[in-house]
């Protein structure tokens, strides 16, 4: 019971650090990801090249080759952030093609006569996507998005390696102070993850029944 009272204090800071990095990385990868979404269904032959070259890249390449990227390589190019921002910007890239892909899930599932009614009446693209295919595919893809979120949580702790302070950062140093308790301090950290995660999937479980009576 000492070693849960020794690491209370760094696993809380780890825990909120963690928190941080999913609130940040979470909505900056779905800002992404609606844009790429959006643009793979453009108009614009351009930007769906674009769209579709950023998601297959980025979806193939291991996480921690994208935050070595922007934990490494950008410094060198002049990008003067912190770890912290850097581990930011690499979960985002990461993360939003997922997201991107999610969404164009539900925006597929929409009715293609909605798009059509939108444009005989005058409605530009941004104003269809926006006004009348959005908020139709939302109640579609909050279940796919919540469990690319549950993937984010568990995605920052690759953080820790560049010398953000997150919960399994934190981890290490308390299984390494406290080497006749590891398992207890292991399954601590295993708890506060599922403290995140299980309330996520609970959420998203809820949507979907929701969902499936409203249909």
């Amino acid at each position: 019971m000492d070693a849960i009272i020794d690491v209370t204090p760094i696993y809380w800071n780890g825990f909120l650090t963690t928190l941080l990095l999913l609130l940040f990385a979470g909505v900056g990868a779905f800002v992404v990801g609606v844009l790429i979404a959006t643009m793979r269904i453009s108009p614009v032959p351009s930007l769906r090249v674009f769209a579709t070259v950023y998601t297959e890249v980025l979806r193939n390449i291991p996480l921690l080759l994208v935050l070595m990227f922007t934990g490494l390589v950008l410094p060198i190019l002049g990008v003067g952030l912190d770890y912290f921002p850097l581990a930011v910007i690499g979960l985002i890239a990461y993360t939003s093609p997922f997201v991107a892909e999610a969404i164009r899930s539900g925006f597929n599932g929409v009715a293609v006569g909605q798009a059509e009614a939108a444009r005989s009446v005058g409605m530009g693209f941004v104003q269809t996507v926006t006004l009348v295919v959005l908020p139709q595919a939302t109640r579609m893809v909050v279940p796919p998005l919540i469990n690319v979120f549950i993937a984010l949580t568990k995605n920052t702790s690759v953080a820790g390696i560049f010398f953000v302070d997150e919960l399994f950062k934190q981890t290490g140093a308390a299984t390494r102070d406290n080497p006749g308790s590891v398992m207890l301090v292991l399954i601590y950290a295993a708890l506060l993850y599922l403290a995140i995660t299980i309330p996520l999937g609970l959420i998203a479980g809820a949507i979907e029944k929701r969902v499936v009576v409203m249909k």
